[in-house]
């Protein structure tokens, strides 16, 4: 808005100063010098210093709180429009999870393989894969891998992975690969082998940072690509109003636009790499800055510095204080300029208040801003 404004301000201040000049010795038999000194007077008066510095010295303040609280926001008008957050979809594993997955139990359907066989296949597939899943099958097991033994390796996305191994064609993947119940499976020519059943645990601070945004009167979604029953599980503790599971990388994209077209501001926050179109399709995309990718971190707007949910609420609440400064710098600085404008018109302003009105209220709205700084000390 003040971007907008300053574009027709200026001409028309210079405007008023010259008929100022003009129809003062005319209109009211006012001596030229005189009319000269009030016009001059009005220009020093009108100058906008105290709007053009405070507003994004604002800014400024309110980013550099924030990054000093771990929350990296990449530019002011992301910090402005936190404000106006109505609906905020997280990503589950690593957002809201806390990504370390651990096996919990190895359930094997197929009495020919043992349970040391089943680990043996799962970790030779697992080997070339860098997915958090994968990393907890490795830990099954310490010490080299060999998997010279492992052919036509090949991931699918969303759903898994698929290879040979001594003439038998192997499958390791969810619910989409092997039509069985739990969170990982093994199919060995076309047959259900075996079920790997995962924890990942809940983020300590997920619950509090939910509850803390329907306080503030947000709506709150989760999307994961997890079978019904764990996401269902999962969105029940943390009390969040909306969640979609079993999905593909490009049904987070499809759904976040039905969830954003209602025209309301939509944050995403994720930390994977099949999450960085949605955070860039994002109005803000928020990343993890300790387990996100890099493509996440580069395609988000804020970075969580330290991983930590609650810092969330923290940056809206930034950006609500930010914006409060700014409306009372604004209204003081122009609502002093009038009165003062008006006494210069009819005389009874001279220089050293027209000083006032422009360096004088420059200090004032820069020591107002510095009550950002002190709010989140």
């Amino acid at each position: 808005i003040v971007s907008k404004i300053s574009k027709i301000y200026t001409p028309i201040v210079i405007i008023l100063a010259l008929l100022i000049v003009i129809c003062l010795p005319i209109i009211f038999n006012i001596p030229m010098l005189e009319a000269i000194h009030r016009g001059l007077t009005f220009l020093v008066i009108s100058c906008p210093c105290a709007i053009a510095i405070s507003v994004p010295l604002s800014y400024f303040t309110g980013i550099g709180v924030a990054s000093k609280k771990g929350i990296l926001i990449k530019g002011s008008n992301y910090l402005d429009a936190l404000d106006n957050t109505k609906n905020i979809v997280f990503d589950k594993t690593g957002t809201l999870t806390n990504g370390a997955f651990t096996v919990t139990n190895i359930e094997i359907f197929d009495k020919n393989y043992t349970e040391n066989q089943v680990i043996d296949i799962l970790i030779k597939g697992e080997s070339f894969s860098n997915h958090p899943i994968a990393k907890s099958i490795m830990n099954l097991k310490n010490g080299k891998v060999n998997n010279d033994d492992v052919k036509k390796y090949q991931e699918i996305e969303g759903k898994g992975i698929t290879f040979e191994l001594n003439d038998k064609k192997i499958s390791i993947g969810n619910k989409l690969i092997c039509k069985e119940d739990a969170i990982l499976h093994l199919n060995i020519d076309g047959k259900h082998i075996a079920s790997v059943f995962i924890n990942d645990g809940i983020k300590n601070d997920a619950k509090e940072t939910i509850e803390e945004l329907k306080k503030q009167k947000i709506k709150t979604f989760m999307f994961t690509g997890d079978k019904k029953e764990t996401a269902l599980n999962i969105g029940k503790k943390l009390n969040i109003d909306e969640i979609k599971y079993e999905m593909l990388p490009t049904d987070k994209f499809e759904e976040f636009e039905k969830v954003s077209s209602k025209n309301e501001l939509t944050i995403f926050v994720g930390d994977g790499i099949n999450d960085a179109p949605v955070l860039k399709r994002a109005d803000i995309g928020i990343s993890m800055g300790g387990v996100g990718t890099d493509s996440a971190i580069e395609a988000s707007d804020i970075v969580l510095m330290s991983d930590d949910l609650k810092k969330i609420p923290v940056a809206i609440q930034i950006s609500k204080y930010t914006k409060n400064i700014i409306r009372q710098n604004l209204v003081f600085s122009i609502s002093m300029k009038i009165i003062i404008l008006l006494l210069s018109v009819l005389g009874f302003a001279n220089m050293w208040l027209a000083v006032f009105a422009d360096t004088g209220l420059t200090l004032l709205t820069i020591l107002n801003t510095l009550r950002i700084m002190k709010r989140f000390a």
